[in-house]
């Protein structure tokens, strides 16, 4: 799932919503490509974490591709960055796989 160049209070809603429906039966990771995103407030974390609790209910993982300094800093000073995995880049998140369970359940 792609984001937008920003995530704040006027479409972070939207955006949870679109990765709470990219776990269909049989879908086992969802990936949020975060690569084009410079801005994500803390209505976006909230629908991350949101979207973390979806997978979890369809035994499933969300990892987010995130290389902008600006989006891992904001994961890093509000907590989730030890929830959710992430790597530098969509190349390196769809080529992951699954996460290992104890890195993907922590929180």
């Amino acid at each position: 799932m792609g984001a937008s160049a920003e995530i704040d209070a006027a479409n972070a809603a939207d955006a949870g919503l679109q990765l709470c429906a990219a776990f269909a039966p049989g879908v086992s990771i969802v990936t949020a490509d975060l690569t084009q995103t410079v801005l994500c407030n803390s209505s976006g974390v909230a629908q991350l974490v949101l979207a973390y609790h979806c997978a979890a209910a369809h035994d499933a993982q969300l990892q987010l591709a995130v290389p902008t300094r600006t989006c891992w800093r904001v994961l890093k000073l509000t907590g989730p960055d030890g929830l959710l995995p992430a790597c530098p880049s969509l190349d390196a998140a769809l080529s992951a796989g699954p996460w290992p369970t104890a890195v993907a359940s922590r929180g």
